[in-house]
C-alpha cells in the first residue's frame, strides 16, 4: 500500500488512473474510501490521489496531532512527494476546508479547487450535532445507534425510501475494517471546531468551483453562498435532490459538473 512517511505521521493514500493530477480529500469521519462512487469515472481522465487524513483510515498513528494546518500540510507534502506539478484539489465537507487551506498556503501547488458541500464557515448547530453523535457512540450504546441518528443528516430523503437500504448501509459501515474510532472522531471534531478558513477565502488565486447540495442540512446552501462570496474566481453550482453526501446521492450530477471544471471545458 502506498504511504508517505512524514515526521509525525505515516500517511496512507490510494492512487488510480492516469492523466492530470487530482487529489480528493475526505470529510469528517471519512477516509479515502468515501470517494468510491466517483473514483472509476475520474480515473479514466485523471491521476486520482486519495489520502487518508490524520485520525482516519490507515494513516498512523491514529492519535497524531490534529489541526487544519496539519491536514493541509500533509496534503501539500503528498503533492510535493509525488512531484506531479500543480494539482487540482477536490474536498468534501471538512476536506474542502483542508483543500482551501492548502490552496491559500501554497497557491503555486494548486491548479484548481473544487469544494463539495463545503464552505469557509463553522456552524454551532453542527458542533452540537457532532457532540450528540459522540455521546451516542459512548461505550455501552448499541454500535448502530449513532449511525441511525447521523445518516438522515447526510443523505437525501430518497435514500430512506428504498426498503432495506438504511440497514444495508449501516451493516456496511459497521463491517468496514478502517472505520474511525470514537476517540479519533472526537479529536477530529475538536480540530474542526478550531478551524477558521473564512479569512483565507479572499486570498485564493485559483479557479474555484463550489458544488452545493440543494437539500444539505449540514451546509445549508444559503449560508454557504454567503461564506463563499469572498472567493475571487468562484463558480457555484447546485446539485438537485441531494443531501450533504452529494457524491453518494447524485454521483452522475456531481461528475457532470466536476469534470468539465477540472478539464477547463466548463462554459
Amino acid at each position: 500500500m502506498p504511504i508517505l512517511a512524514l515526521p509525525d505521521v505515516t500517511l496512507h493514500y490510494e492512487i488510480d488512473g492516469q492523466g492530470p493530477p487530482l487529489m480528493l480529500i475526505a470529510g469528517t469521519a471519512s477516509d479515502s474510501a468515501s470517494w468510491g462512487p466517483l473514483v472509476a469515472s475520474l480515473a479514466q481522465r485523471f491521476t486520482v490521489i486519495r489520502p487518508d487524513n490524520r485520525s482516519t483510515g490507515r494513516t498512523r498513528p491514529l492519535d497524531a496531532p490534529l489541526s487544519l494546518a496539519h491536514w493541509a500540510g500533509d496534503t501539500l507534502a503528498l503533492a510535493r512527494h509525488l512531484d506531479l506539478g500543480p494539482v487540482a484539489l477536490a474536498g468534501h465537507s471538512l476536506g474542502g476546508m483542508i483543500a482551501l487551506a492548502m490552496a491559500a498556503e501554497a497557491p503555486e501547488a494548486v491548479s484548481r479547487l473544487a469544494l463539495l458541500a463545503s464552505a469557509p464557515m463553522v456552524l454551532a448547530r453542527n458542533a452540537a450535532l457532532f457532540d450528540l453523535m459522540l455521546r451516542l457512540r459512548a461505550e455501552g450504546q448499541p454500535p448502530d445507534l449513532w449511525l441511525r441518528a447521523f445518516l438522515p443528516w447526510l443523505f437525501h430523503p430518497r435514500f430512506f425510501e428504498a426498503p432495506g437500504q438504511l440497514d444495508a448501509a449501516i451493516a456496511q459501515s459497521l463491517a468496514y475494517p478502517h472505520a474511525q474510532r470514537p476517540a479519533e472522531m472526537r479529536a477530529q471534531v475538536a480540530a474542526l471546531g478550531r478551524a477558521d478558513t473564512a479569512p483565507l477565502a479572499a486570498t485564493l488565486r485559483c479557479p474555484t468551483l463550489a458544488l452545493l447540495a440543494a437539500d444539505d442540512l449540514l451546509i445549508p446552501p444559503g449560508a454557504a453562498r454567503a461564506a463563499l462570496a469572498a472567493i475571487p474566481d468562484l463558480r457555484v453550482e447546485m446539485i438537485a435532490d441531494s443531501g450533504h453526501s452529494l457524491h453518494w446521492d447524485a454521483p452522475q450530477a456531481v461528475l457532470a459538473a466536476l469534470i468539465p471544471f477540472l478539464t477547463g471545458d466548463a462554459p
